[in-house]
């Protein structure tokens, strides 16, 4: 991919938040607002925040069935892929109401497979990341190794709900992890899904293009990178996959979201590219892992009403 040049700010601030029921979030709709990481639930946030006031949204939420981030409220340990994906529609649902009219929202979502009825995940000898003392039973009308379709399943409802599925982009992994499995290929892609709040939206086509000039494709061959400042996620998504959804979706100091921020690419990247961001992480970890990486790449602490300490402990 090539890209237009653009000044570069040299020390984005941002801001750090504790979630409550007093929070205001009415500085985000103003253009010359705040950036902010927020500690708390994701639909809470979203529903407290004001309508409208989003450009874009590029986010990776937990995946079903493939961790356990030890916390009261995580969404990816439903009993059942069907209600994951409810949970993931209500926390979108509020995703839609505070994009703006003309937004979109970039939706990376992997796949996995059933259970065979095993209650747990047993590691891989080629990527042991992969164990899980807890796992769900296999969906009612599905089989044992069968493929379960979930960011398909999730897009369909999405639509369902009122979004526009406009593109499904295919991240090629070409260094993707090893498996030991002997009866299908190896996965190597996940999906992005480009979504939108209505027909027609911001897109700037020339803003990213493709090799030669082209416009750019629908298969984006990106490798899979290990930042030793987001060690400790499980799942960190490379900053080239987050810069031409930045790119093409939003201009200068409009606001960029994240509500499952992890360990804060989207926000590195939005910031990075002069927008303002919002990243929402309930894992005070996590949300700890977001503020030191900001800090670490030269961004700015303005002002925060929870300490490094608080979110350690909260």
């Amino acid at each position: 991919m090539t890209y237009r040049p653009v000044p570069l700010p040299s020390a984005p601030g941002f801001v750090v938040w504790k979630h409550d029921a007093l929070r205001d979030y009415a500085r985000l709709a103003e253009p010359d607002g705040q950036s902010a990481l927020v500690l708390g639930d994701a639909a809470a946030v979203l529903s407290a925040m004001p309508a409208g006031c989003v450009q874009t949204v590029i986010t990776s939420p937990p995946y079903w069935s493939l961790r356990d981030y030890g916390i009261d409220g995580q969404i990816g340990l439903e009993d059942s892929v069907f209600d994951f994906i409810d949970a993931l529609v209500v926390v979108f649902e509020q995703v839609r109401r505070v994009l703006r009219d003309d937004g979109t929202m970039w939706l990376n979502i992997g796949d996995s497979y059933t259970s065979g009825g095993r209650t747990w995940r047993a590691p891989d000898k080629k990527n042991r990341a992969r164990a899980m003392p807890v796992r769900p039973l296999t969906p009612p009308g599905l089989k044992p190794k069968d493929l379960i379709g979930v960011p398909w399943r999730l897009a369909l409802a999405l639509q369902e709900k009122g979004w526009y599925l406009r593109s499904d982009i295919i991240w090629n992994k070409s260094n993707c992890q090893p498996e030991s499995v002997t009866d299908r290929p190896t996965r190597s892609h996940e999906y992005v899904f480009l979504l939108s709040k209505n027909e027609r939206y911001k897109y700037d086509v020339q803003e990213v293009q493709g090799p030669n000039g082209r416009r750019l494709r629908s298969v984006w061959d990106l490798k899979t990178q290990a930042y030793p400042d987001a060690s400790g996620h499980f799942a960190t998504f490379p900053p080239a996959l987050v810069e031409p959804c930045v790119r093409i979706a939003s201009g200068p100091s409009e606001l960029v979201l994240d509500p499952f921020v992890g360990s804060g690419t989207t926000s590195l990247t939005a910031g990075r590219l002069g927008r303002r961001f919002v990243g929402i992480e309930l894992h005070p970890d996590y949300l700890a892992m977001s503020r030191d990486r900001l800090l670490r790449n030269g961004f700015v602490e303005l002002t925060a009403d929870v300490s490094a300490q608080d979110i350690a402990t909260a």
